[in-house]
């Protein structure tokens, strides 16, 4: 199967629904750009591959009558006083990581490679992270 490849970004805009449609199936697609290549492909099956490759490590504490919950290596933790509400902060916590991500923490060495992480948040509902910070995702 050939790859379907754009040498433009004007060249993609002209063929949008062969692209989009092409990506929705599953099948690569390439975008060239000023030396650099691009692929589109479907934000749902984009997020079920980030589903696999960033299995959920989130730890729970019950303590002193409230629930926390963090990301080992990861600055991220929330607590509430249900279990809850400590993942609904921490659905929180995330999305907030993932702006400073995109803002200036994706060329700081030791957040470089949490993209994935921030495009799972970014693709993602409320209750989707949630199951996920639980380990219920599909």
């Amino acid at each position: 199967m050939a790859v379907l490849t754009f040498e433009s970004y004007s060249q993609a805009r002209d063929h949008l629904k062969e692209v989009l449609d092409t990506a929705d199936r599953g099948e690569p697609v390439v975008v060239r750009r000023q030396g650099h290549d691009a692929a589109v492909v479907s934000a749902e099956r984009l997020r079920d591959l980030l589903l696999h490759r960033c299995p959920p490590d989130a730890r729970v504490v019950p303590e002193a009558g409230r629930w926390s919950v963090f990301l080992p290596g990861l600055p991220i933790a929330a607590d509430g006083s249900t279990l809850d509400e400590a993942l609904d902060e921490m659905v929180l916590a995330l999305r907030e990581y993932a702006e400073d991500w995109r803002d200036h923490l994706k060329d700081v060495p030791n957040h470089r490679e949490n993209w994935g992480l921030v495009q799972l948040v970014s693709l993602s509902d409320d209750a989707q992270i949630k199951e996920w910070l639980a380990g219920q995702a599909p």
